[in-house]
Order: C-alpha cells, then structure tokens, then sequence
C-alpha cells in the first residue's frame, strides 16, 4: 500500500490523516497552519478500513478519554533529519509535563538554537502523537500551535499539566 488518507472525527475536531507503508505519516487540524499538499496524500481510503488510521482512531479515542498516555503506532513522518531529532525528543516528553524551547535546544547541545527548534516544533506532522503541545514558552505561556491555541489548551488541560495564560500578541 502507498500513501494514502482520510478524515477522522475526533473530539477535537475532524483530523485529516496521511499514512503510509511506514506508518502513520501525518495528523491535521482543520486550518492547520503547515498543511500538507494535496498532491502528498495519495488516495482517499476509508477511515474504518486503514489499519493505521481506524488504530489512530481507537487511540485518539482512548487518549481523549484520559485511558490512553502514549500512542502505540509504527510513524513515518517526513522531515530532515533535524526535525527528526526534535520530533524524536518530543516523544520524550511526558504525559503531563511540558518542556522549552530552550530546554530542548540544550538537549540538543546548543540553546541557540530555540528557534530553529521552535520551526521543527511547528512543522511536526504528527500533532497529539509526537506532543508537541508540551512544548511551552520560556515563561510557561502557552505559543504557537498549528492547531490553535485553545486546543493545545485543551491537551495539556486533559493532561493535567499546568497551564500558564497564553501570549497576547498586540
């Protein structure tokens, strides 16, 4: 099977989600701010039918539901390798808890560079899986998040993590 995808009625909206022979390739909000092209996706599939994405759908459901605090399926996301190694320590983060910019910079060994990791932060494909919504400002305040401010509240709200008021950008 190739890349393919379909829409996922979640709790936080309906998901647009590509997966591939690898694994699930990528997870989108409605109005996502780095869409994936649609000539990406591959063919529309049944929700139901895919086996990694009806998986996506019964561990979204779990994790919404607060039985669920790790996703459990094979990933694909594509990116360089940069962004993998961000997208790799956000997998790191746990369930609860929130990290920095910073504080990821450093792990990478140089906190210069934060905002290089807060790009590889925004163009993580895989939204909920890969918990980018754990990554918070210097501050706490909640930044950015391709799918919106009120659902990164939401996720760390249902998390139990502690959540600062968000930026205000005037």
């Amino acid at each position: 099977m190739t890349r393919r995808h379909a829409t996922l009625p979640t709790g936080l909206g309906d998901l647009l989600v590509a997966a591939d022979d690898g694994g699930l390739a990528g997870v989108y909000f409605p109005g996502h701010w780095h869409p994936p092209a649609p000539d990406s996706l591959g063919a529309a599939v049944d929700a139901n039918a895919d086996p990694v994405i009806s998986r996506l759908g019964v561990e979204l459901d779990e994790y919404l539901a607060e039985r669920r605090i790790r996703f459990d399926l094979p990933l694909a996301p594509t990116g360089d390798d940069f962004q993998q190694a961000v997208w790799r320590m956000l997998r790191d983060i746990p369930y609860g808890e929130t990290t920095t910019y910073g504080e990821l910079a450093l792990r990478l060994g140089d906190r210069n560079l934060a905002r290089r990791v807060g790009g590889a932060v925004g163009r993580n494909p895989l939204s909920i899986v890969v918990p980018c919504h754990r990554v918070v400002g210097a501050d706490g305040s909640l930044t950015g998040y391709a799918g919106g401010l009120d659902r990164k509240r939401r996720l760390l709200e249902l998390e139990g993590a502690e959540v600062v008021a968000q930026r205000r950008l005037f």
